[in-house]
């Protein structure tokens, strides 16, 4: 069990029989009545989020999670295949448990893929991943003016604003939390 005054950000608590992620919570002490806790909080396997208030020396179950290191292998229909690392098992994950971050698999890319009860529920993909520029228009001599920006579709889909002196085939590193690109590749 966990007691309410031993939760943190990121901690993982059962409530309701479905596991949560903690994002953030507030201990208040009014002047009067007994003290309590705001959580707020994520559903890790419907992702919708929750608030709610808890009286002092509540208690929640813990989670049965289990982290598993696995590598993206390649897609088929609606299937994603991933392979744990460490016994080099094959996983077929379906595109709806992927959600937004399909866009930034590439095969051989590292993620961890979160299990509740034996099964899969959420991967976790790194906060930086490299795609190279599949399309974009070219820069114009002239087109000078500071800043001046461009949208690029990378490969899997997910179109950023880059600079103009970009071009297809350059690589760049991507921020997977924000969806926007941070910088290019070397060469």
């Amino acid at each position: 069990m966990i007691e309410l005054n031993d939760i943190r950000k990121n901690s993982k608590v059962l409530l309701d029989s479905s596991p949560y992620a903690i994002i953030d919570f507030e201990h208040v002490k009014p002047g009067k009545g007994g003290s309590f806790t705001r959580v707020k909080m994520r559903n890790l396997i419907t992702g919708q989020l929750l608030e709610r208030t808890f009286k002092s020396g509540e208690k929640f179950g813990q989670p049965d999670l289990d982290h598993r290191d696995m590598q993206y292998l390649y897609p088929e229909g609606d299937m994603y295949h991933f392979m744990d690392t460490g016994n080099y098992e094959q996983l077929a994950l379906e595109k709806s448990l992927l959600g937004d971050q399909i866009v930034f698999l590439k095969e051989g890319l590292q993620v961890t893929v979160l299990f509740f009860n034996g099964k899969p529920i959420n991967i976790e993909i790194p906060n930086f991943v490299e795609l190279a520029i599949e399309y974009c228009e070219p820069g114009f001599k002239g087109d000078t003016a500071q800043g001046a920006t461009k949208p690029a579709r990378l490969v899997g889909g997910h179109t950023v604003t880059v600079p103009l002196h970009l071009k297809e085939g350059d690589v760049l590193k991507i921020d997977t939390r924000t969806g926007d690109y941070v910088a290019k590749v070397s060469e």
